[in-house]
């Protein structure tokens, strides 16, 4: 079987592929997931969809990837994927299909003239959702469901001029909730951010404390993210959330900690210093170090003379 995806690039191909009846809207659709058909023979597939895809599901009785992540929906989660992102779903054929929940569905052109078109994207699960999906609360399932259902009534109602900002507005309040949601999330499931945070920690301990410092610099937030199987935007968030710093300042602060540590344990010169720390040049290094700290690094060494 080939492993090109299937692209989707409307909602009433969407419709079609999967057995449903055909939009009431072209533009935008919520989608009862229990009225999702299956075709036999196909039990492992990768898509791309041209239209944002906001699901909530459960008990799928499938596997899905979504960039470096597996989900399985024994509970209700979210996840949020942006047009041209690949995804896959591996069926088992010895098992009945089941599932339940809802999708939106939304086309970029019914965007087009709001503020939301430019302001979508900036939603950063829309990114970091790759990696982690939303688990929901049943309370948080019932807010989400009743705005899924706001919407659905006003496409079904006659279309007027006033329409589409209402249902954008709903869209915006959708989105607004995710983000508190997630929010959420970051602060409760301490044990698995605290064991990445932790992983962070080790993995820039090795990293300055080996050759790939000197070789290629310091390590960039991209770098670090996929050192740690997560999005940066993704990490940005975690971080901030459970430190206050997001992960360049995380690695900057590992930097001044090994800068600290040279300066006051070696006899290295400033521009020895620099190079270990990957700084081709010292006056970069020093400037830095003096932004962080409000010393020269010579200024540091010698208050403990």
């Amino acid at each position: 079987m080939s492993t090109a995806p299937f692209r989707i690039k409307t909602i009433s191909e969407f419709h079609r592929a999967r057995g449903l009846p055909k939009p009431e809207h072209p533009l935008i659709s919520v989608v009862d997931v229990g009225g999702v058909k299956h075709t036999p023979g196909h039990e492992r597939l990768h898509y791309v969809f041209d239209f944002y895809s906001i699901a909530l599901k459960r008990n799928f009785s499938a596997k899905m990837r979504y960039g470096q992540q597996q989900y399985d929906f024994d509970e209700g989660i979210m996840f949020f994927m942006a047009p041209g992102q690949v995804f896959s779903i591996e069926f088992n054929p010895n098992q009945a299909i089941q599932q339940s929940g809802w999708m939106l569905l939304i086309h970029p052109d019914f965007l087009w003239n709001t503020p939301l078109a430019k302001k979508i994207r900036r939603y950063e699960f829309f990114d970091y959702a790759v990696n982690e999906a939303l688990f929901l609360s049943d309370k948080e399932e019932i807010i989400i469901a009743g705005i899924l259902q706001h919407i659905q009534n006003e496409y079904r109602t006659n279309i007027d001029k006033f329409s589409q900002e209402i249902i954008i507005a709903q869209v915006e309040l959708l989105l607004t909730y995710s983000e508190r949601f997630y929010n959420r999330q970051f602060i409760t499931r301490k044990i698995a951010n605290h064991e990445v945070l932790g992983r962070l920690e080790k993995l820039l301990e090795t990293y300055f404390d080996g050759d790939e410092i000197i070789q290629k610099g310091l390590p960039s937030v991209t770098y670090i993210a996929e050192k740690l199987n997560v999005s940066p935007g993704y990490l940005g968030g975690l971080l901030k959330v459970l430190t206050g710093l997001n992960t360049q300042q995380h690695i900057h602060q590992k930097l001044i900690d090994k800068a600290k540590e040279k300066l006051s344990t070696t006899a290295l010169t400033v521009s020895e210093i620099a190079y270990e720390l990957g700084f081709e040049h010292p006056q970069s290094f020093s400037k830095l170090f003096k932004t962080k700290t409000n010393l020269s690094p010579l200024e540091f060494r010698q208050s403990f003379n």
